[in-house]
Formats: C-alpha cells, sequence, structure tokens
C-alpha cells in the first residue's frame, strides 16, 4: 500500500558542493603535485649526487627505483582503499613518501638512496591511484569532466617544475642536493592537514579477505618485466640469459595471477573488468598514451640540451608551452563534457593530435628555431590534455560503483606500465641509432677519433667543448637518433587512437547518490487521488460493455486474460481500485470508533 512505499527510503550518499569539491581537490593536486616533482626533480641533480655518493654503475637505479615500485604498487593502493578507507590509505601513502623523502635527502651511499626511492615510488604509486579514485568517489561522472583537466594538468606541470626546480636548488651553494628530497616535505605535510579536514567520505562496508596470492603474482610479474625493460641493454644483452629468465618469470607470474584473481573471494583486478570493453580498451588506451608520453617527455630535453646547447632550466622553461596547452586543453574539455555529456570525442582527437605532434617533434633538426620548438610541443600538449583525464573519465563511468577503485587503479597502471615500456624501449632505439649513425658520419667525414675507438659522451658541456667537426657530428648523430624516438612514437599514439574509435560513448551517470525518497503525499492529496480512483471503479462497473478507452486500460490490469473485457475490468474494480481508493480515504482521515459497535465504519 502508499504507507509501505513510503515508509523506508535508501539512506542517500553524501553530495558535495562545488566548494567542498575544489577543497578536496587542493588537497589532493597538492599531493600529487609534490609526489610527481619528486619523481623528476633528482634528473638535474643526479650527475651531482654521482659525484658525491659514488656508485656510477648504478647511477639509472636512482630513477628506476622509482619508477619499478610506483607501476608494481598502483593496482594494490585501490583494491587496499576498498579495504580500509580511501582518506586512510591517501594519508598513508602520503606519510610514506614523507618518510622516503627524508631517509633519501641523509642517505650517505648509492644503497640507502636508491632503497628510499624504491620506498618513494610505493607512495607516488598510491597517491597517483587514490587521488583519482576519491575524485570518483566525490564528483558524478557527468560533472567530473569540470574537474579533471585540472588533474591531468599537475602531471604537465611537475614536468616542467621538477627539472627547474632540481636545477635550481644544485646550483644554490646554500641549499645542495639534499634539498631535492627536503623541498616536498612541507608541501605533503600541507596537503596531509588539508586532505584531514575537508574530506569526509561516508562509512563503507569493508570486506576484511585480502588477495595475497593475487598481489604477489601481480607484483612479480610486473617487476620482472621492469627489470627486464630497465636492465636490459644496460646490465646485460638482449640477447643473454637474464632476458629470457626475466621474460620466463614476467609470463609465468602472469598466468599465475590469472587463476590467483579467477579463484580469489576479493582479488585486486577482478576478472570481470577484462570482460568490460570500456575497461580494455581505456587501459589499452593509457597503455600506449603511457608510452608515447614518457618517451616524449624524457627524451625532449637531450634534444634541447645536447642539440641546442640550453642548460637545464632553459630546457625546462621550453616545455611550457606543453604544460600550458594541457591545462588549457584539459579544463576546456572538461567544461564541454560537463554540459553536454559527450565525452568521446575528446580522447579520439587527442590521440590524433598527439601522434601528430610527434610526427613534427620528428622534423626538429640542429636549426629547428625555438618558435618552432614551442608550437611543435604545444601541439603535444593539446593532444595529452584531451586524451589522459577522459580515458579515466570513461574507464569510471563504464564501471560498477564496487569496482571504481579497481578500474581507476587498474587504468592507471597501463598508463604507468605503458611509460616503463616507452622509456626503456625509446632508450634502446636512441642508444643504437646514435651509435651507427656517429660511426656512418664521422666514416663520411674522415675523422680519426682519439684513440681509434668510439667518442665517449659526456654531459652536455662536455658536447658542447668538443672540437667544432666532431661537435657537428655529435649533434647531427643526435638529432637522427631522436628523430627516430619520436617517428617510433607515431604508429604507437596512433594505436592508442584506434583502441579510443572502438570505445561505446555510455552516457555519463548523472550522480553518485541514489535518487532521493518521493515525498509522502498530503492529505488533500490522498482524498484527492481517493476519490478518483473510486470514480473510475463506478465508470467501470456502470459500462454497458460497449468498447471505450477506460474500459480497455482498466481490463489490461487483471492478471490473465480469462474473461471478457468488461468481466475483467469489473474484477479490477473490485479487488484493486475500491480497495486502495479505500485505503487512502483512511490514510487521509483515520476512522473513528465506532461507539455502538466497537468496530470500524465501513
Amino acid at each position: 500500500m502508499v504507507t509501505q512505499a513510503h515508509a523506508a527510503a535508501p539512506s542517500a550518499k553524501r553530495t558535495y558542493t562545488h566548494r567542498e569539491i575544489l577543497e578536496v581537490m587542493s588537497g589532493l593536486m597538492l599531493a600529487m603535485l609534490t609526489s610527481m616533482i619528486s619523481t623528476s626533480v633528482v634528473g638535474t641533480a643526479l650527475p651531482t649526487i654521482v659525484g658525491e655518493l659514488g656508485g656510477q654503475d648504478q647511477y639509472s637505479w636512482v630513477a628506476s627505483a622509482t619508477m619499478l615500485t610506483m607501476t608494481v604498487s598502483t593496482p594494490l593502493w585501490g583494491k587496499l582503499s576498498d579495504l580500509f578507507g580511501r582518506k586512510l590509505l591517501f594519508q598513508t601513502a602520503l606519510g610514506l613518501f614523507v618518510a622516503a623523502s627524508l631517509v633519501a635527502g641523509l642517505s650517505q651511499d648509492m644503497g640507502q638512496l636508491i632503497a628510499a626511492r624504491a620506498v618513494q615510488g610505493l607512495g607516488v604509486g598510491g597517491l597517483s591511484a587514490l587521488s583519482q579514485v576519491i575524485l570518483g568517489d566525490i564528483v558524478s561522472p557527468r560533472e567530473r569532466g569540470r574537474y579533471s583537466g585540472y588533474m591531468g594538468a599537475v602531471f604537465g606541470i611537475s614536468t616542467v617544475a621538477g627539472p627547474l626546480l632540481g636545477g635550481f636548488i644544485v646550483d644554490a651553494d646554500w641549499l645542495g642536493w639534499r634539498w631535492c628530497f627536503y623541498v616536498v616535505v612541507p608541501f605533503a605535510l600541507v596537503a596531509f592537514i588539508v586532505i584531514q579536514k575537508v574530506l569526509r567520505l561516508p562509512p563503507v562496508k569493508r570486506n576484511t579477505s585480502i588477495d595475497i596470492w593475487g598481489a604477489t603474482t601481480i607484483t612479480a610479474s610486473a617487476s620482472a618485466l621492469m627489470l627486464l625493460l630497465t636492465l636490459g641493454g644496460n646490465e646485460f644483452e638482449w640477447n643473454s640469459f637474464w632476458t629470457y629468465f626475466l621474460a620466463a618469470i614476467a609470463l609465468l607470474m602472469l598466468a599465475l595471477s590469472v587463476l590467483a584473481e579467477r579463484t580469489a573471494k576479493n582479488p585486486i583486478l577482478p576478472p570481470r573488468l577484462f570482460r568490460n570493453p570500456t575497461f580494455v580498451l581505456t587501459s589499452l588506451a593509457s597503455l600506449f598514451v603511457g608510452m608515447a608520453m614518457f618517451g616524449a617527455m624524457i627524451y625532449l630535453p637531450q634534444y634541447l640540451q645536447i642539440v641546442k646547447g640550453m642548460s637545464p632550466t632553459n630546457s625546462g622553461l621550453m616545455t611550457l608551452p606543453m604544460v600550458v596547452a594541457l591545462f588549457l586543453s584539459g579544463v576546456i574539455s572538461g567544461k564541454i563534457v560537463t554540459s553536454t555529456g559527450k565525452w568521446k570525442i575528446f580522447p579520439v582527437a587527442g590521440l590524433l593530435i598527439v601522434a601528430i605532434g610527434l610526427f613534427m617533434l620528428s622534423r626538429l633538426h640542429v636549426d629547428s628555431s625555438e618558435w618552432l620548438i614551442g608550437f611543435d610541443v604545444a601541439v603535444l600538449g593539446v593532444g595529452l590534455g584531451l586524451s589522459m583525464q577522459m580515458l579515466i573519465l570513461a574507464a569510471q563511468n563504464g564501471s560498477e560503483l564496487r569496482d571504481m577503485a579497481s578500474t581507476t587503479s587498474g587504468v592507471s597502471f597501463f598508463r604507468s606500465l605503458g611509460g616503463a615500456v616507452g622509456v626503456a624501449a625509446f632508450g634502446a632505439i636512441l642508444t643504437n641509432r646514435l651509435k651507427d649513425e656517429m660511426a656512418t658520419l664521422i666514416a663520411e667525414a674522415g675523422l680519426k677519433v682519439p684513440g681509434g675507438g668510439d667518442v665517449k659522451l659526456g654531459s652536455p658541456d662536455a658536447i658542447q667543448a668538443l672540437p667544432t667537426p666532431l661537435k657537428n657530428i655529435v649533434l647531427e648523430a643526435f638529432t637522427r637518433g631522436l628523430e627516430t624516438v619520436f617517428i617510433v612514437g607515431v604508429p604507437i599514439a596512433l594505436l592508442g587512437f584506434v583502441a579510443t574509435l572502438f570505445l561505446k560513448e555510455l552516457p555519463l551517470r548523472g550522480s553518485t547518490a541514489p535518487p532521493p525518497a518521493p515525498q509522502p503525499l498530503s492529505k488533500d492529496d490522498l482524498v484527492l487521488a481517493g476519490l478518483l480512483l473510486e470514480l473510475v471503479a463506478q465508470r467501470v462497473e456502470r459500462a454497458n460493455g460497449e468498447p471505450s478507452a477506460l474500459l480497455t486500460a482498466v481490463a489490461r490490469m487483471a492478471p490473465d486474460d480469462s474473461g471478457s473485457e468488461r468481466e475483467r475490468a469489473r474484477s479490477v474494480a473490485q479487488t484493486v481500485l475500491r480497495p486502495t481508493s479505500r485505503a487512502l480515504l483512511a490514510q487521509a482521515a483515520p476512522a473513528q470508533k465506532d461507539l455502538v459497535t466497537g468496530g470500524i465504519p465501513q
């Protein structure tokens, strides 16, 4: 009855105002900015660090350790936040990051620094994954485009701010390289306080089971692959025992992880995600975006510093057009998505523009103007701004609410994995192409290298100090090698473009909260509804059997088709309409007890 229909309403999930969302985002963005800066700030400081701590043979591990742990831990943070709460896990990741940063700054040898950087990567993985998960919790998919552009811009800003900050700190005698790690600590602490104050997520029912076997196999598979990509071609030859051994371990752990996730009660990456076309396609597109993006961002400074002879600070400033373009395209596209509800055009166009930007970068030469370089990187920034956050938005919108964290961290995991693959693959391409081009150009010029061997390339300053003929050869060889790196990125971006074409544009969910409970009818409405139902019942009973729309409509309410239309309509009037009418009238004006019979008047 009506009283039962309105008796219980589901408890509504909290909705956040625009101001509250911006307050939460200020903490999320500050945490992301400091963590991402920590991964890039070390680049310009690394030669100085190695000079003081020693361990030239461990040079690459200072950067690789962070990327390794960041990539393998990303899917774990999302699932753990389902079990123990988003806020607690986000603050745990922040605390881990702060502690590791302090230890890195206090390191006395390369082993300590590498271990601290690995722990830093764990914190960075949690911050990057959980910031997107929390945004998905507090903002509906329809409104999320309004804010996702800001999150995407954080990555671009950190890409520029990191090398700039690192160069400034190392050059400042009163600071020193250790402040590359100390400087992010106060910002992280501020982010911790902001999140503690403004983030109020409703309590959730937590499943305390943890997928230990799945966590172990997924981490082992990703770690073996990352080790192969990081060390292959540097610490050992690609055609060697270690290459095949690590590849076999990665494949074996991958197969075991599939088995573990299919049998786990609460899997980290539920197998049902891979039956979701939206998740599969956005993960593939994110993988290709990561390969193209990290490949370009890591090796573009080499062109600017070695070929163009720019300082680390100036090379960082040259990427500002990309950051501005990334920020503006992300914000504008997000606002359009919020107003129209249409999102697919942006990742499709974004991946195509990324391919165009990489092709334009492959056309750069030794004498290319700074204006042309700035325009080319701005085009790349537009493509990244249109695609990165929209892919996460599409994945979150296409997932069930229970899979929000797993979906977000899964897509982030594949983007990080793509970045690791891109950096390693493009590095191998650049190294091989540079060696071949230098040998060819030296032979064509008829030059003799001192010692009769290969040219030993040092820092950008050392390359600029080479004799003019040899310096020109080195610059031309670098230009050709980087041309190959960027041109290889074009088909990779196009593969991402193809993946986005197959995405189905699902309507964006308008709200993360359930619809409000219907308001109970007033007494006047109850009386009116009761009288109308009584009138309909009387009209049906008085009908003479001639066809009418009212008789047909009421007859359709009968549970079966037995009897004539008039008989079915009369049955509905007697068993449904009149009892409902009396119940409504009784609810509007409760019947008084009959003083004579003690009963309720009929």
